[in-house]
C-alpha cells in the first residue's frame, strides 16, 4: 500500500513540476474520505534551493535520509538536469529504494537523475520531446519513447512534460488505491481523471516557414485546402517544378514528404476542431480531408494513440463525446 511519499529536489527545481507532486500526494483530503500520505519534500543539496523562477527559493528540513522510509520517491524537473552530474548520495539512495521495493517517479527532466542512477538500463522510459535525443545519447541502454505521456516500468515510472506528470501521479494512485480514489483527486484538481500513458504528447511544432524558400507558397496553399485530395504532380505544377525536383526540395526544406506533411496538418486541424467545436466526427473527417469517420479514427490513433472521441472527452469532458 502506498503510504509514504517523498519528492527529492535539486538546485534549480521547477516549481510547477514540484507542485504537481505536492498537489497529488501532499494535500490532506481526509475530509473527503481519502487517505493522507506521509509526505515530505527532501533536499539533495542543502536546506535552501533556488528555483528556475527568479527570486523564488525552496527550503526544507528534510535531507536524503528521509528517502529511506519512502514507498514512492518522485524526482521533479530541475533547471540543469539535462547535462549536470548528481550527488552520489542521491543516486545511491534511489538505487537502495528500488532494491527494497519502493517505486521511483520522474517528472520531465527528472528522468536524467534516474538514468544516472542506472535505473533506466534495460527499461523503456518517457521523456519530454525536447529532451529525448539528449537522454538517448547519455543513456544508450534505455529505450526512450518521446511521443508518450508516461511509461510504467514498475518500479520505475517516467513522465514527459509538466502536465504528463499529473497523469503519471494519478496513474500510480489508480494502480495502488483504485479508480475511485484517483478520480476524486482528479476532480479536486479539475483535470482529466485518466489519460493513458501510451497516448501521444500533444505537440504542435509549427513549420519554420522562413526556411522554406521554394515550397513556402505551396505549403500555404496546402494548409488552405486540407479537405481536398492532391497529388505530388499537382503540387509540383503549382510550384513550377518537375515532380521529382519538387519532392526532393520538399524533403530538404520540411524534413518530410508531402504526404506525411499534409497528413500531420490534417490531424492538427482535426485536433483543433475536436477541441473547439461541436461538429460531429463525420463532419470533422470531411473538413480535414479524411473523408470518413473510420479513416479519421485510423489516422488519429496512429498519430496520437487515442481516438477522436476520447481526445474530445479529454479536453472537453465526458459530455462532449
Amino acid at each position: 500500500m502506498l503510504r509514504n511519499v517523498a519528492t527529492v529536489l535539486l538546485d534549480g527545481v521547477h516549481p510547477f513540476e514540484l507542485g504537481v507532486v505536492c498537489e497529488v500526494f501532499g494535500l490532506d483530503r481526509s475530509d473527503e474520505g481519502l487517505s493522507v500520505y506521509d509526505f515530505a519534500v527532501v533536499s539533495a543539496e542543502g536546506p535552501a534551493l533556488s528555483t528556475h523562477v527568479g527570486g523564488l527559493t525552496v527550503s526544507t528540513p528534510y535531507g536524503l535520509d528521509r528517502l529511506e522510509e519512502a514507498d514512492l520517491i518522485a524526482v521533479p524537473a530541475s533547471d540543469a538536469n539535462v547535462g549536470r552530474d548528481y550527488p552520489p548520495e542521491l543516486l545511491d539512495a534511489l538505487r537502495r529504494a528500488v532494491d527494497r521495493g519502493a517505486r521511483v517517479l520522474s517528472v520531465c527532466s527528472g528522468v536524467f537523475v534516474l538514468g544516472a542512477a542506472g535505473l533506466l538500463d534495460g527499461r523503456r522510459c518517457a521523456a519530454h520531446w525536447r529532451h529525448a535525443d539528449a537522454l538517448a545519447r547519455r543513456f544508450p541502454r534505455t529505450r526512450v519513447e518521446p511521443d508518450v505521456l508516461y511509461v510504467d516500468e514498475d518500479p520505475v515510472i517516467t513522465s514527459a512534460g509538466t502536465a504528463a506528470g499529473i497523469d503519471a501521479c494519478l496513474h500510480i494512485v489508480r494502480k495502488e488505491q483504485g479508480p475511485e480514489v484517483a478520480n476524486k483527486i482528479a476532480r479536486r484538481m479539475v483535470v482529466p481523471p485518466h489519460r493513458d500513458g501510451g497516448q501521444a504528447q500533444y505537440i504542435e511544432r509549427p513549420l519554420p516557414r522562413d526556411s522554406c524558400d521554394t515550397v513556402g507558397e505551396v505549403l500555404v496553399w496546402m494548409e488552405q485546402h486540407l479537405d481536398e485530395e492532391v497529388t505530388v504532380e499537382q503540387l509540383a505544377t503549382r510550384a513550377l517544378m518537375a515532380p521529382r525536383t519538387f519532392a526532393r526540395r520538399f524533403q530538404q526544406e520540411t524534413g518530410t514528404t508531402p504526404y506525411r506533411w499534409i497528413l500531420r496538418q490534417r490531424v492538427l486541424l482535426a485536433q483543433e476542431l475536436l477541441e473547439g467545436t461541436d461538429e460531429t466526427v463525420d463532419a470533422v473527417a470531411a473538413r480535414t480531408g479524411f473523408g470518413t469517420a473510420a479513416a479519421l479514427r485510423h489516422q488519429f490513433v496512429r498519430a496520437l494513440g487515442t481516438t477522436p472521441n476520447a481526445y474530445r472527452r479529454a479536453f472537453r469532458g465526458p459530455q462532449a463525446a
